[in-house]
């Protein structure tokens, strides 16, 4: 491979119509890893690979090592993310491991072609956390230069029976549902649940993206000045479910979710925080003055909960409505078909095996494509203060905004690829770690359709 400027190219053809080639890429865990694939187009085209076990625990580790967490002064200063020479570095040990041959010799035909296919992937939870589209088959080349990359839900979420059916092209012309940085009860602005978008201003990246939802009368809540739609302490879960149920488009959530431990092996407990109070009826525990919204909340809604299950045990409700009649999640908040929820690790429930926290349950409840984050976002703050960045560089409010965008296409993955693309070559030039992957390599798309 030498140059990666192909457009999409030509499409295959199929039974004279159009379709680009698709493959379905499926990796499971047994000790070692391995990697299946089969293109939807040649059902004879198929391909299995193995990863040993020692070479992918010595991989994951140096990602690990990589990826944002406590530590996240190292992941932006020394870390591999914080060159791109220890990034490219990275990225082509991912490939050497994740890659296997066969499907990377299809790969370079197509391209030679001038075709991109598009890669579905459904990782095992030990590799969730890869970024696919950075994988560098060659120093000049990234995955996704080569490949339009989307993940895979569940296919038994997808699939199942009572889940309800939102297409985007019934529902687009309808309002975007905005959660723009909830002010969470108990938490100061500068606390470990507080803002992560910062003091807003009019003319800020964000605030314009609101203010142009805003004059089509399709922003919800409603504002007369785009900065009223930040940090705002009526967001809670009652709020939320109500403007869903008057319909919408879209979901954008900006803020803190809380990731369950993935050796708990519950998933469910991933905890999306909004401006809900600790007297807020709901599965999980209160956290100072604040209950956050927890995947099981989305999944089961009321059932299941009683005196001692939506409240503290010590405080159980007064005076129970005993003819109160349950109400599953899905129709509590009807999930619209597009959902972004740009927040710490909020994909992080590919990492179980039972796959059950807030991205799932997005889908569950009607969603047909669903981004999210892999590991920790950095704010901008973040970037300024520990990376030394340009004063006026807003990685994390650009990143919600190409997100937001994409999702407004008729083909949001490729969108969101097109952004990738995009910030891979910014990083590819000027090498300034506000480019860095450390931000824009953690989102993917989790597509349905």
């Amino acid at each position: 491979m030498v140059s990666p400027a192909s457009p999409r190219g030509r499409s295959w053809r199929q039974d004279g119509v159009a379709a680009q080639p698709t493959a379905l890429v499926r990796m499971t865990d047994a000790g070692d890893l391995y990697i299946s694939w089969r293109w939807t187009h040649d059902m004879a085209a198929t391909g299995i690979g193995l990863v040993p076990q020692a070479q992918l625990t010595e991989t994951l580790s140096a990602l690990d090592d990589a990826l944002p967490g406590e530590a996240l002064g190292h992941a932006l200063t020394a870390g591999a993310f914080a060159s791109y020479e220890s990034e490219l570095a990275l990225a082509e040990r991912l490939a050497r491991t994740f890659l296997p041959f066969g499907l990377a010799k299809q790969l370079y035909d197509l391209y030679r072609s001038g075709v991109r296919p598009h890669l579905r992937i459904q990782p095992s939870p030990r590799v969730a956390q890869v970024p696919w589209e950075l994988l560098a088959p060659d120093p000049q080349v990234r995955l996704v230069e080569i490949a339009d990359i989307s993940l895979l839900a569940p296919v038994s979420v997808v699939h199942a029976a009572a889940r309800p059916s939102r297409p985007w092209a019934a529902t687009r012309h309808l309002p975007v549902v905005g959660v723009l940085d909830p002010r969470v009860p108990g938490f100061r602005a500068d606390s470990g649940l507080g803002s992560v978008l910062g003091r807003m201003a009019a003319d800020a990246p964000v605030a314009r993206m609101v203010a142009g939802y805003a004059a089509e009368g399709r922003w919800r809540p409603a504002v007369q000045e785009p900065v009223e739609a930040f940090r705002r302490t009526d967001l809670d879960r009652e709020w939320l479910g109500s403007a869903l149920r008057a319909g919408a488009a879209r979901l954008l959530y900006v803020g803190h979710v809380t990731a369950a431990a993935p050796g708990t092996g519950l998933s469910e407990n991933a905890q999306l925080h909004l401006a809900c109070t600790a007297d807020t009826i709901g599965f999980a525990a209160p956290v100072r003055a604040h209950r956050p919204l927890s995947a099981k909340d989305l999944l089961l809604g009321s059932y299941g909960l009683d005196a001692d299950t939506d409240r503290n045990v010590a405080d159980p409700d007064p005076d129970p409505d005993p003819d109160a009649v349950p109400e599953p999640g899905r129709t509590r908040w009807p999930i619209p078909s597009r959902v972004a929820l740009i927040a710490c690790e909020s994909g992080g429930d590919l990492r179980f095996g039972e796959a059950l926290g807030l991205a799932t349950a997005m889908i569950h409840g009607g969603a047909e494509t669903v981004t999210a984050g892999r590991w920790t976002l950095p704010t901008d703050l973040a970037f300024h203060r520990l990376a030394g960045a340009d004063p006026v560089a807003r990685p994390l409010q650009d990143a919600v905004c190409a997100i937001d965008s994409a999702h407004e296409r008729e083909d949001a993955v490729l969108a969101h690829n097109d952004w990738q693309r995009e910030r891979l070559t910014a990083w590819r030039e000027l090498r300034t770690i506000e480019h860095s992957p450390v931000l824009w390599g953690a989102f993917a798309t989790i597509s349905t359709v």
